[in-house]
């Protein structure tokens, strides 16, 4: 298994090289402390797996789709500090398979490369407790229809996603914005499909993440 360690600190890819050493099948073939470096290297050097910190400094999450550009068969595996579940879903709609974090034991992250590697997702614990006490599961996001393409929702939608985030049903909404119901379960079909969510708890997250609403404004209709 090829490895490509991405992350701007010295300490922490000396760290990693070393956990990776400890199994006779990986092999870290390169190390790269910058998004512009990553993406040059993967022009040139073959790998099946990176294990990257987006947020280290040097890089941004936009490095994911980026780099699945670049290699499309490659597999990326998210080794971050704790962090907020959308920023964690938004990573993981940018193309990031597996999600650790970089406190995690070494069984794990050696675990967490085998079984990307593999072809599988992993999730440590620390990871999937953190999505699910902010009330989203995980089964519910539709993962497979994710794609490296930037979502790009119209001020009608977005429109729409605010009215849902505080608690309107669709006919509520209709009426808001003269429009008929139909349209409205037609508009958030679409945001669904585009969101990569299969429920309402979806569509808050978002309305959250991108400062639509407040997270107070969390209201649920019976109907929806």
């Amino acid at each position: 298994m090829k490895v490509i360690i991405a992350d701007s600190n010295d300490i922490v890819r000396v760290g990693l090289r070393t956990i990776l050493a400890s199994d006779s099948i990986v092999n870290v073939v390169s190390e790269a402390t910058s998004s512009e470096e990553l993406i040059e290297q993967l022009k040139s050097v073959q790998a099946d797996v990176i294990l990257l910190d987006y947020t280290a400094q040097n890089f941004s999450i936009d490095v994911i789709p980026k780099a699945l550009n670049a290699n499309k068969r490659i597999k990326i595996i998210a080794i971050t500090p704790e962090q907020n579940p959308a920023i964690i879903i938004d990573a993981l709609k940018s193309g990031v398979v597996s999600y650790i974090k970089k406190d995690c034991d070494i069984p794990e992250i050696l675990a967490s490369v085998r079984e990307t590697a593999g072809g599988n997702k992993f999730f440590c614990g620390q990871i999937l407790d953190s999505i699910r006490r902010a009330s989203i599961d995980v089964e519910h996001l539709d993962l497979e229809n994710f794609s490296c393409e930037p979502v790009l929702l119209s001020e009608r939608e977005l429109e729409i996603i605010k009215f849902i985030a505080e608690g309107n049903t669709n006919a509520q909404i209709a009426e808001l914005l003269c429009l008929s119901p139909h349209t409205i379960t037609t508009h958030r079909k679409n945001i669904m499909a585009k969101l990569g969510t299969k429920n309402t708890a979806g569509i808050v997250m978002y309305a959250v993440k991108s400062n639509l609403v407040s997270p107070n404004k969390f209201l649920f209709s019976r109907d929806q």
